[in-house]
């Protein structure tokens, strides 16, 4: 089955024919999460176009894969938003912002197999895609401290062992779906008390 020829964008719809290549890409990595499974000529044949027209977007694969990776951390610091935008308290909004993240996961294993697993995967740093996505769990963490729910320290520090047992809880059972996990919620529970020390009364 081939796809058909793409139509000629209008003059102003070169951004929309970006993101169609994109998107694109995002449905190869979801469907293998890897990387390495990415090629010009697929993302061009789902799309409709010819692999030149990808690279007078993309100059690379690797800038198409940053350019996934981009695009998936704006939708996961999204939906880290609308989780704690009605949420008032703290505790409650880094508790409702962390189970949203774990159920990103859960509901979009392969691009989080990317955005967390691959070769091109940030570190949490400033300026790197995935860097606001840490600083909101930094953010909660410190706002808990500010009002007495988890002990004063280095908010950088609790949101870093406070992410690898995140990302254990998100992927593990994945890996390993036999072993008789807990719910998201009670994993989630834990982490917050016995990792973060965030206070339940």
């Amino acid at each position: 089955m081939t796809t058909q020829p793409r139509r000629r964008n209008r003059k102003g719809q070169g951004e929309q024919l970006r993101q169609d290549l994109i998107d694109a890409a995002t449905e190869v990595l979801r469907e293998t999460g890897d990387e390495n499974a990415l090629s010009i000529r697929e993302v061009a044949r789902r799309v409709g176009v010819s692999p030149p027209a990808v690279y007078l977007h993309f100059p690379s694969r690797e800038a198409l894969v940053d350019a996934v990776l981009e695009d998936r951390f704006t939708a996961l610091l999204l939906r880290l938003r609308d989780a704690i935008a009605d949420v008032p308290d703290p505790a409650a909004s880094l508790r409702a912002g962390c189970l949203a993240y774990l159920r990103f996961a859960a509901e979009d294993p392969g691009s989080y197999r990317v955005l967390f697993g691959g070769r091109a995967a940030p570190t949490p740093a400033a300026g790197q895609p995935g860097g606001p996505t840490f600083a909101a769990l930094v953010r909660g963490i410190t706002g808990c401290q500010r009002v007495g729910a988890i002990a004063p320290g280095d908010p950088a520090e609790v949101a870093t062992l406070l992410w690898i047992g995140l990302h254990g809880a998100a992927t593990l059972p994945q890996a390993r779906p036999t072993f008789p996990w807990p719910s998201a919620e009670d994993l989630l529970e834990g982490l917050l008390t016995r990792v973060a020390g965030l206070r339940t009364s």
